[in-house]
């Protein structure tokens, strides 16, 4: 039996056409209950063993759910105190279209056989399907259907008892009257017995004592009428980003402006947090601002406090520059929010069941909550929700999700790292390690016969010290006088990775592999990233190569890829290689290889260099652990030996010869890497540092950018040019995946490498990007089939935004481990250290420590006083205080100690020890040193 929908949709010229749609009618649905006679028997979680007591009902009862009580109270959801849940289809696609992480976490629960859910296919059944009204709204079809289901269930089963938990007061009076018992989720988790724990996750839109509260903020305008200003010009729409360095200001990217817009201001700000996508109204030009230099301190950051207004009055009332004015605006609407849970812990001092939750993020305000646990929780870390954030409280309020466990733990910190940068870091499923190869797994002849066997060829891996996820190895041979053979081989993690599989959509939702010190968290289950797919020495394996024929000059004669079986002679360290190379009493065929590789590397690097190649830097921190208690021991810059460059030419020249080929046979869906030219504003901080210093940086090209920093030099600085390159790097935009079809093909251009085509290829066991290359390549090669969502460039578009952004968090979350541990070192330590000036702040020096890759902020004032003694140059970027000048680059000696009152947000201080300003400096550790010292004078001009 079938029913038929008939819909009217317009077409491009203002008409509107019929459209017809069937709705198939079935009468074989199961309500899901053992007891029941009248369906025909399925399978459904449904237990009678299962009781739910609520005081508000004498007997055991059944609980059906309407939309927004799962998008609100997924976390009580989640809860094992509720269960024999009927979730109807109805609800369950409404859920999935309006939030689909909340949906794969209601699913997760649903899949829970032990928590009794059962989804009931009411849209579709014969007695509880109802036809959509001609004038009715879509919720309240949606409303009308829940109270069917309900109605029909007390009929089908009369013997059990049905409750419908739903937030909307109207639905649920219309209910009640209707029959239907009905309650709100607030009243139903207040009579459970032992409810302390479910009453803290309840989310709360409002709390009553604010509720005639005098307005703090301006109220936001209405989707009605941020719609019409934006078509009418008068308002722009764009994503907020919160300041790190002053949190009464942020920014708003707009595409129609060149420059982000300021928002500035309390008021002005009007409750945005980082990441909404909110409506700007823009001042006029001689409202505009320039971006602060001020840093305020870490304590003051998260300071919505009763002294808000004071410290906004102080800061409105240092002078303005007037130079860098950019468009600067304020938040007048809320378009959509863009909150997520949040770690963090209790502030002190909070009393009742009130409390004030401090994020880790310092970007993210205080969070009102009401918890009764706050005497377990205020040794804990926490993660909180946002609920709502009414116009009359100070604070966004919130509720309580779960306890992580004890501040200061290393797990619970990892942990909060973790969730913090959004790493999906579960334990793999049943199902996706199902997918797996069983074990002893071993090489058949069917393998060998679709597949080149090089096991006889002397390859061999170079790796960082420990590395077991070994991606790819080399090898280089003489074909005669004039011509050698150099191959790259990457593991064929495709072969094992099948496309449709879950390990495919698990490895596809992770991305990547995230490092943080002491951890690992894997894209892909280990027995593929430590085992089968890991080209450990000594054991035989399948591979993707690319092979060229090259002279010895490194021009490349000939290409070729095919899949193969490599048997790995050696897993080599760098410094291993390197004292294989540099040792000449090595003349084995594994030496040869090595010597003729890394002599081939260096005539690519140098043409690379020629083509206008940027050379950036960032400092790159090895946290030495002890290997019992786990603890940081030792901090150092990574020490880099020419063999690093080696294995990174042939991974470029890989990657870009990989690039070529996949564009050539699949135009449209090709996975590709583009590193965009950044603006010229960006490189504005580079260019005035480069001034400053009597160096021109520039900016006309990659290639000029390039020989201005090689000419950046000077004797007395050994250290400037690398600082240089520092600054260049952090003016430079990130590089991203995209799909060929998306873009023109002159915006495929990788401005770092200066290539005009790029792609990963070379680290399939840690990026899922690498996965699909392969797949591509595998199809050119004929080596694999295709399948239609490869072929479909709006899929890998979305493929490419999701491994941009993980590969985005990865890298933040792999810096807040090593600046972790880096804390853990120094505390207790107090030290002088040799440093350099990276900025000079209105208030501020950022220093950067080279000898553990520190950039920390020195203050040239103290905590709630103002010091005078210095003089900020605008102009020049400098600060004098007397015969003293601090400029960009400058070298200085500081004291370095951790300051751990703030238990959640420790932080380095920084003291000055040289040059000596009186009143300001302190001395140094070392009397002897103090003698040695000479006063640093100012700079003829």
């Amino acid at each position: 039996m079938h029913t038929t929908k008939v819909f009217l949709k317009r077409n491009k010229i203002g008409n509107y056409l019929k459209h017809a749609r069937e709705h198939y009618i079935r009468d074989d649905i199961y309500c899901g209950f053992e007891s029941c006679d009248k369906c025909i028997r399925a399978s459904s979680n449904l237990s009678s063993k299962h009781v739910n007591k609520c005081e508000l009902f004498q007997k055991n009862h059944y609980l059906i759910l309407d939309t927004n009580v799962i998008l609100d109270q997924i976390d009580v959801l989640e809860e094992d105190v509720l269960g024999n849940v009927i979730i109807l289809n109805t609800v369950l696609k409404e859920v999935k279209h309006r939030n689909m992480p909340i949906y794969k976490r209601l699913i997760s629960i649903i899949e829970n056989g032990s928590r009794h859910f059962y989804i009931f296919i009411n849209d579709y059944h014969k007695d509880t399907y109802l036809k959509q009204e001609t004038t009715e709204l879509v919720n309240d079809y949606n409303d009308r259907c829940i109270r069917k289901a309900c109605s029909w269930y007390a009929k089908h089963i009369p013997s059990e008892n049905f409750v419908l938990l739903t937030e909307d007061k109207d639905n649920r009076l219309i209910a009640q009257n209707e029959g239907i018992s009905s309650y709100s989720i607030v009243e139903y988790v207040q009579n459970l017995p032992k409810n302390t724990n479910l009453m803290d996750k309840l989310a709360k839109k409002e709390y009553q004592e604010k509720l005639n509260a005098a307005d703090i903020f301006p109220p936001h305008l209405t989707m009605l009428e941020i719609d019409g200003g934006i078509k009418a010009g008068r308002l722009y729409q764009g994503t907020f980003r919160a300041s790190r360095d002053n949190f009464l200001e942020g920014s708003v990217n707009i595409e129609s402006f060149e420059d982000d817009i300021i928002i500035r201001g309390y008021n002005n700000l009007n409750r945005v947090i980082d990441g909404d996508l909110v409506a700007v109204q823009v001042f006029e030009k001689d409202h505009w601002v320039s971006p602060s230099e001020l840093v305020l301190e870490d304590d003051t950051i998260n300071a919505l406090d009763d002294n808000l207004e004071k410290k906004e009055l102080e800061l409105s009332k240092q002078p303005a520059s007037k130079k860098n004015i950019k468009p600067t605006g304020k938040v007048v609407g809320i378009i959509k929010r863009k909150w997520r849970q949040y770690c963090g812990i209790l502030q002190e001092g909070s009393a009742g069941v009130y409390h004030l939750f401090v994020p880790a993020d310092k970007k993210i305000p205080k969070i009102r909550i009401e918890t009764r646990q706050a005497e377990t929780l205020k040794s804990q870390k926490i993660i909180v929700a946002i609920d709502s954030w009414p116009r009359n409280s100070r604070y966004p309020n919130g509720h309580f999700v779960r306890a992580l466990g004890k501040i200061g733990d290393m797990k619970t910190e990892n942990e909060v790292i973790l969730l913090e940068h959004d790493v999906p870091h579960s334990q793999f499923s049943e199902e996706v390690l199902n997918c797996l190869p069983k074990l002893p797994w071993a090489i058949t002849e069917e393998d060998e016969k679709v597949r080149v066997d090089l096991r006889s060829i002397d390859i061999c891996s170079v790796d960082p010290p420990g590395c077991t996820d070994i991606d790819d190895a080399l090898h280089c041979r003489p074909i005669d006088d004039n011509k050698l053979e150099v191959g790259v081989h990457i593991a064929d993690v495709s072969h094992f990775i099948r496309p449709y599989t879950a390990l495919d959509e698990e490895a596809a939702a992770r991305s990547t592999t995230v490092y943080l010190v002491n951890k690992r968290i894997d894209m892909v289950p280990d027995l593929l990233s430590s085992n089968l797919c890991s080209l450990r020495g000594g054991e035989e394996r399948f591979a993707f190569s690319c092979i060229w024929e090259m002279d010895h000059n490194a021009n490349i004669l000939h290409t070729r890829f095919h899949k193969s079986i490599i048997k790995s002679k050696r897993a080599m360290t760098y410094e291993e290689a390197q004292l294989t190379v540099d040792d000449k009493s090595q003349t084995g065929s594994l030496a040869q290889s090595l010597r003729n590789l890394n002599k081939l590397a260096k005539l690519l690097k140098m043409r690379r260099m020629d083509n206008g190649a940027l050379v950036l830097a960032s400092p790159e921190v090895k946290i030495m652990m002890d290997s019992e208690t786990h603890d940081p021991i030792d901090v150092e810059v990574k020490k880099l030996f020419e063999t690093n460059s080696m294995v990174e030419e042939f991974m470029l020249l890989a990657n870009i010869s990989v690039a070529e080929k996949i564009l050539s046979d699949f135009p449209d869906c090709a996975v590709l890497r583009r590193h965009p030219e950044p603006p010229a504003i960006n490189l504005e901080p580079l260019v005035k540092a480069g001034k400053h210093l009597g160096f021109e940086m520039n900016m006309e090209s990659g290639k000029k950018l390039a020989e201005s920093l090689d000419k950046a030099a000077r004797d007395d600085n050994p250290y400037l040019n690398t600082m240089l390159r520092i600054l260049a790097t952090r003016c430079m935009l990130q590089a991203v995946y995209f799909a060929s079809g998306t873009l023109q093909k002159y915006e495929y251009f990788h401005y770092g490498l200066a290539v005009p085509l790029y792609t990963h290829f070379t680290s399939p066991i840690r990026r899922y990007a690498d996965i699909l290359v392969h797949r591509l390549l595998a199809i050119s090669c004929h080596a694999d089939a295709t399948y239609p969502d490869l072929m479909d460039k709006k899929k890998t578009a979305e493929l490419c935004h999701n491994m941009n952004y993980r590969h985005r968090m990865a890298q933040y979350a792999g810096r807040a481990s090593v600046a972790l541990n880096t804390h853990l070192f120094f505390k207790g330590k107090i030290q002088d250290e040799k440093g350099y000036i990276l900025y000079v702040r209105k208030n501020a020096l950022q220093v950067l420590i080279p000898k553990y890759g520190l950039e920390c902020t020195l203050y040239l004032g103290k905590k709630d006083q103002k010091l005078d003694i210095f003089t900020y140059n605008e102009e020049n970027q400098t600060q004098t205080c007397g015969d003293i000048v601090f400029h960009a680059f400058d070298p200085v000696t500081i004291r370095l100690s951790i300051d751990s009152k703030n238990i959640q947000h420790e932080k380095f201080v920084l003291q000055l020890v040289h040059p000596s300003v009186e009143g300001f400096s302190v001395p140094p550790l070392d009397a002897e040193m103090a003698e040695q010292e000479v006063p640093q004078k100012k700079r003829k001009k």
